[in-house]
């Protein structure tokens, strides 16, 4: 029976599921329901010093949603807390209390001076909390005061703001960090440099989701207007996975433990999260579309892989991935695949050849009753007709062996690795010699 509990830097809780902070952890109620369902730890919704947090009295949330209206991603306009400090601080000790066994982070977003955090920290440690995180993401409302990703941003404010907390508390400091920026690794540099303890990402992107055109207004629209928000949900998640894998395979910052956030929504999308260097894995968007019964299907999915994969602890699957993500010019061009149609499973439905006969490379030919067939001399394997297929397995890519010959070039494959730094057509390659 596969071991799912967690020590996420000195933190233990059940499992490797926390739910993100976010509106689902803005209160003891939710928290509590939350716990009662299985999840194996929370970060608390952002508290701030500033008592005058406004959210809007209207719409908060834009969606974008799939062709049968499963929805792939929100944009939130929420603040943070505003609720009154010290109602969420007595909150958050009477649920520790009850729940010792959980992991309790609260997430932090005060302005960026040494004084507030010296005042806030205190109180949040005398809550028994596991840890704090600092709210170094949030692209809107916040950040036009001069916070959340206004400090994301700037890796020097990131390692100055650190190293405050860092000194001012036992606790163990989680930095969350903006997607709103070129390289993520500069800002996780910094939170190294401060001596952040961890990191977490990504935090939502900067967006807008739709656009109403009977009112020309952004949605969601409070009295005809709209504004950017944060975009999260399953459609962030090849974004975040990315940013994930980025700060795992840097040799500068390897050891610097991740919480993994952003689309969480299945066992399988938190086992890839974990593949690619991630501790555990922070859920927001899953919880907030399916309830918080959803962790339950993630954890019995994930003890099941774990089980057939004779994998005993969450531990073994981390970083496991991570010496496999390489860089464009470092990929195998000896390397040669063809796609082959499996003709009992197809449907005719004839997908796979209208996308490659108009928009690839007339590799897939009709029949008069409609089977379809791949032309080996056209096809370059670049797996779009796999993608479009809508029956699993039926289309697939299948390596030639070298010494086969490749009817597309006439050329015989390769057995030896070879790469684009020695290719004869890459013009630094033929300088060098």
């Amino acid at each position: 029976m596969a071991d799912l509990t967690s020590n996420f830097i000195g933190i233990k809780s059940p499992n490797p599921f926390w739910l993100a902070s976010a509106p689902p952890t803005d209160k003891a109620y939710n928290v509590r329901r939350a716990f009662d369902a299985g999840w194996g730890g929370v970060v608390w919704k952002t508290l701030g010093l500033d008592p005058h947090v406004v959210n809007v009295n209207g719409p908060r949330y834009g969606a974008i949603y799939g062709a049968d209206r499963r929805l792939l991603g929100l944009n939130n306009i929420e603040l943070i807390t505003d609720r009154p400090l010290q109602t969420n601080l007595d909150e958050i000790k009477e649920v520790k209390r009850d729940y010792p066994a959980q992991a309790m982070i609260v997430s932090l977003m005060v302005p960026c001076e040494e004084e507030p955090w010296k005042m806030i920290l205190p109180m949040v440690e005398e809550t028994g909390a596991d840890g704090v995180e600092l709210n170094f993401g949030c692209p809107h409302g916040m950040s036009e005061r001069g916070m959340g990703s206004a400090v994301g941003q700037v890796p020097e404010y990131i390692e100055m703001v650190t190293r405050w907390v860092k000194a001012n508390t036992r606790m163990p400091v989680i930095v969350k960090l903006t997607p709103n920026i070129t390289d993520v690794r500069k800002p996780a540099e910094a939170a190294k440099r401060g001596g952040a303890d961890a990191v977490s990402l990504i935090n939502t992107i900067n967006s807008i989701t739709s656009v109403d055109l009977d009112l020309f207004a952004p949605e969601p629209t409070i009295d005809g207007k709209g504004a950017h928000g944060g975009y999260c949900g399953p459609a962030v998640k090849p974004i975040a996975l990315n940013m994930v894998a980025e700060i795992a395979r840097d040799p500068g910052l390897q050891g610097l433990p991740i919480s993994g956030i952003g689309g969480v929504t299945t066992w399988k999308d938190a086992a890839e999260f974990l593949a690619l260097g991630a501790g555990n894995v922070q859920v927001c968007t899953a919880a907030m579309t399916y309830g918080f019964k959803i962790v339950q299907e993630m954890i019995s999915g994930l003890s099941d892989y774990m089980d057939s994969k004779g994998i005993t602890s969450v531990d073994e699957i981390v970083g496991r991935a991570v010496p496999n993500v390489t860089d464009w010019n470092q990929l195998n061009l000896n390397y040669i695949a063809k796609a082959k149609i499996d003709q009992d499973l197809c449907i005719s439905c004839g997908r796979c050849f209208a996308a490659c006969e108009d928009t690839s490379h007339q590799a897939i030919a009709m029949s008069e009753d409609r089977t379809f067939t791949v032309i080996d001399e056209e096809c370059v394997a670049c797996n779009l007709c796999v993608n479009v297929c809508p029956v699993e397995d039926c289309i697939t890519m299948e390596a030639m062996a070298p010494g086969e010959t490749d009817p597309r070039t006439g050329k015989v494959v390769q057995p030896d690795y070879a790469n684009w730094t020695t290719h004869p057509n890459n013009p630094a390659a033929n300088a060098a010699e």
